[in-house]
């Protein structure tokens, strides 16, 4: 654990829990760091199936630190705040975009700004019944700077996407599930329990599989059908060549739960 993020890994999940609530779970470099560090660590790290993101106390994040942007901005030249960006922040969507290890955001308070940009880039959010969401870069004469321009029409559709980023409209936990932003909405007290209960039912399936899928849809998403298709037939060939769809064969023959280990 470093001071701005905690980490814990059991039962092949890791919890990424962003540990700011001064701020309320504010972006800062340290905490970036330490959220890149950990991603490409669980990247590699054949004991971790499944990723829950989520926020300590009562946010889930607040975006970026305004008053360190603000002082941050007067000491830089604009090219070097440029960089600082795509070399700060820009690196969590730019390694999530590979990402093959599904990703939940546990929304447990609100998301706004950069803190929405980077639930979007999880696979997908459950979120807190006093969960909000907000695209509030207008509001601070600012745009989408974590990809929100990219990754927020992927989730809702283009045209509340551009709703969503023109008003910065903050919408309950109950309009987030209806436009699609959120898949389920739980009671407070419940939403780690559920977060860890989707997490076990995923890590159980065949590893191999779920990362091939994972890939496919998000790649299939900027393909033509023959191109996915051609990929499919390359992704069907290694699943087939696998450990685990041989378990799952002998399983389902032998009426037992097949037990996968991602080989």
């Amino acid at each position: 654990m470093t001071d701005h993020l905690k980490y814990e890994a059991k039962d092949n999940i890791a919890t990424l829990t962003l540990h700011r609530p001064e701020v309320r779970n504010a972006l800062s470099p340290k905490m970036i760091d330490a959220i890149v560090e950990h991603l490409e660590q669980i990247r590699t790290d054949d004991d971790i199936q499944v990723v829950v993101l989520t926020g300590h106390g009562d946010s889930f994040c607040a975006g970026g630190d305004i008053k360190a942007m603000k002082e941050a901005v007067e000491k830089k030249s604009p090219m070097v705040a440029k960089y600082s960006l795509y070399d700060g922040i820009q690196r969590i969507p730019k390694l999530l975009v590979d990402f093959d290890k599904p990703i939940i955001a546990a929304v447990n308070g609100p998301a706004t700004g950069a803190g929405l940009d980077i639930a979007c880039h999880c696979d997908f959010r459950i979120c807190s019944e006093d969960a909000r969401f907000a695209e509030s870069y207008v509001n601070m004469g600012l745009v989408p700077g974590a990809g929100g321009c990219w990754v927020l029409p992927r989730v809702v559709g283009l045209p509340m996407a551009l709703e969503l980023a023109f008003t910065a409209n903050l919408i309950d936990a109950e309009e987030a599930q209806r436009i699609g932003l959120v898949n389920h909405v739980y009671a407070k007290a419940d939403l780690m329990e559920e977060a860890y209960k989707l997490a076990r039912k995923i890590a159980r399936k065949a590893p191999i599989s779920v990362r091939l899928i994972k890939r496919a849809i998000y790649q299939g998403m900027d393909m033509d059908i023959r191109a996915h298709l051609d990929q499919i037939s390359s992704h069907m060939t290694l699943a087939r060549a696998s450990e685990d769809h041989t378990e799952a064969v002998n399983a389902f023959l032998e009426k037992r739960f097949p037990v996968f280990k991602g080989k």
